[in-house]
């Protein structure tokens, strides 16, 4: 699956591999592998990416053999996600090939496929040709294993969905796992191979399977307008290279950034996108990006994962990933005979529904302008002299006044997607604007509402500032968080009883900053409210000045908090950039909820 980040599925156990992985992004030679568009004018690369830019939304279809045994093997149910089954089941290659013989999607219908995900309001498609079983859904020349070769279906699969796709107007992708295979001798594995029948030399496989099947898909499907790459273990800067003249086949193709590793273990810096997997980057990234995510736990079929995503939260993932920048790939995992399992079906449509009346507020805009909305997020559409920013509430004022902070704007109309009839009151306020709304949301999911901002937008970013006393609190709700291109999962967690929470902190390379306005400098003591586990250590650093490390000392249970005084810092008069960040060698797991700065007085000092 994915960029700075990893695997076909995401595995957190995959971190510490990664870390001792070396950066392959240089070949033999000592030059760097760059990438087929490394001299790509920026106006290019702009107009190459325009679609997919204004597209926001995806569908992501895992399916292939894995989806027979359905996560159970032999009677025994294989813990993990169902794509993965042959790896962590460890079932040698002439026994899951046996599967094939049972994979026949009589019920498979691409064109209802299709359907479904434009009715939903998805603008591309994204599918398995070959995941890491090394199984082809196309009819390949190079290898038998393949859907027309090895099952009673003996039909392409990705013909019938490519000419659909054409017919409604939907870009087509094709996922490819071009380094691991476990069926083809030379292959890749991720912690080893288990079956002699794997061995063999991956230079081999790469030339007599991989890039050969590369060809075919960009050469007998029409257009494609995606090559989705994944998990690039073994792969160097010269196994990178041997991909690059394919592109040509398909001018204008987008590719992530998954065809190698690159510093630390991470996806590689060359592609066209970054690609976290299942999470949200808490603050977006600073490049095209695509959050990939599951309805369930699983991205292939597995009959007994019924851990399924709200509908509600669904369309709240895709809110949050356009109001950050990026793009939202929604995966299903489709059975054996060919079917989408009803419980997504079902979410799909509910999106729909709600993308039928709200999707001018995500297709083609970009990240909002605010830092944080309490209240919900912010897109928005710029033109040559005005502004449209959608603002979607989640959480509906119980005074019904909706406080937009820090706008400086004049607003010259105001209307609800949902009902362009019913009346919004815009009042300036001290730090903003405020509207008067009805008393009750008129979608409980999201309702946008649509601001006509004259002139170039102006909006001020609100700083947390010192109380009377000189204290400042800094929240969660106002951190800005940096993952490593895998992830690290760490998150804001927003709970409706308690104050927001960066959980999931289980990656050192993951860290927080704060911006604050400084006016009374000096001194000062540091609190941190944490829960942790275990003692760990971390810094901090204001702007440019030398790290200081602090250690927080266990609080007994990683859900029990404590207000902990770690120490001491100077600060200066004016705004300052607050960066915490881990200790490698000291770090455990914590969860913050905040840190608070208190001036000290001169006898405390």
């Amino acid at each position: 699956m994915k960029k700075y980040q990893l695997t076909g599925v995401c595995h957190a156990a995959l971190i510490s591999v990664l870390l001792c992985m070396p950066a392959d992004g240089v070949a033999e030679d000592g030059s760097l592998y760059r990438g087929p568009y490394h001299s790509e004018s920026t106006d290019d690369r702009n107009e190459r990416m325009a679609w997919w830019r204004e597209a926001r939304f995806g569908l992501f279809i895992h399916w292939g053999v894995y989806a027979v045994p359905a996560g159970t093997h032999k009677g025994e149910r294989i813990e993990n996600i169902g794509e993965w089954i042959m790896h962590y089941g460890r079932i040698p290659v002439s026994e899951y090939q046996q599967y094939s013989r049972e994979f026949n999607p009589v019920n498979y219908d691409p064109e209802a496929w299709v359907r479904l995900a434009k009715d939903a309001g998805m603008k591309y498609i994204v599918i398995t040709a070959k995941h890491h079983d090394g199984f082809a859904m196309f009819d390949t020349a190079v290898s038998d294993w393949n859907v027309v070769d090895s099952t009673p279906h003996a039909r392409d699969l990705l013909k019938p969905l490519a000419e659909a796709a054409r017919q409604h107007g939907i870009k087509l992708g094709f996922y490819y796992s071009q380094a691991q295979d476990w069926v083809h001798p030379g292959g890749a594995t991720w912690e080893g191979r288990w079956d002699p029948a794997q061995k063999g030399n991956m230079d081999d496989y790469l030339r007599d399977i991989a890039v050969p099947q590369v060809r075919e898909l960009l050469s007998n499907y029409g257009e494609i307008s995606i090559l989705w790459w994944d998990t690039p273990i073994d792969m160097t800067a010269d196994r990178a290279a041997m991909f690059d003249g394919l592109t040509d086949l398909q001018p204008g193709i987008i590719f992530n950034n998954r065809l190698l590793y690159g510093k630390g273990g991470v996806y590689g810096e060359v592609g066209d996108l970054r690609t976290p997997e299942q999470h949200i980057p808490p603050t977006g990234l600073d490049y095209d990006w695509e959050a990939c995510q599951t309805m369930n736990t699983t991205w292939g079929y597995k009959s007994y994962d019924d851990d399924w995503k709200s509908s509600e939260q669904l369309i709240r993932n895709l809110i949050d990933v356009a109001s950050k920048g990026g793009n939202y790939l929604l995966n299903v995992g489709p059975t054996a005979s060919g079917e989408i399992p009803p419980e997504s079906v079902e979410r799909l449509r509910a999106v729909g529904d709600w993308m039928a009346v709200n999707s001018s507020s995500i297709y083609g805009t970009t990240a909002s302008p605010f830092v944080r909305l309490k209240w919900g997020r912010a897109t928005k559409k710029e033109y040559s002299n005005a502004t449209d920013l959608f603002l979607h509430v989640f959480e509906w004022p119980e005074d019904s006044q909706l406080r937009v902070e820090g706008l400086r704007n004049e607003v010259s109309g105001a209307y609800f997607l949902a009902d362009y009839q019913l009346p919004i009151e815009v009042r300036k306020s001290a730090t903003g604007i405020v509207l008067h709304l009805p008393d009750q949301a008129l979608d409980p999911i999201s309702t946008v509402i649509v601001l006509k901002v004259k002139g170039e937008l102006d909006v001020e970013r609100i700083l947390p500032t010192q109380t009377a006393e000189g204290a400042i609190t800094l929240t969660v709700d106002d951190a800005n968080i940096h993952n490593p291109g895998y992830g690290g999962r760490l998150k804001i967690r927003q709970g409706s009883n308690s104050a927001s929470r960066l959980e999931g902190w289980t990656d050192f390379r993951s860290h927080v900053d704060w911006v604050i306005k400084i006016d009374r400098p000096g001194k000062f003591a540091i609190y941190a409210d944490v829960a942790a586990g275990g003692r760990s250590g971390f810094s901090l650093r204001a702007n440019t000045a030398n790290e200081k490390r602090f250690t927080v000392n266990p609080t007994g249970d990683p859900e029990r908090y404590q207000r902990q005084l770690i120490g001491t810092m100077d600060l200066p008069e004016g705004e300052s950039k607050i960066v915490m960040r881990p200790q490698e060698l000291s770090w455990r797991p914590i969860t913050l909820r905040s840190l608070t700065l208190r001036l000290l007085t001169d006898s405390e000092k």
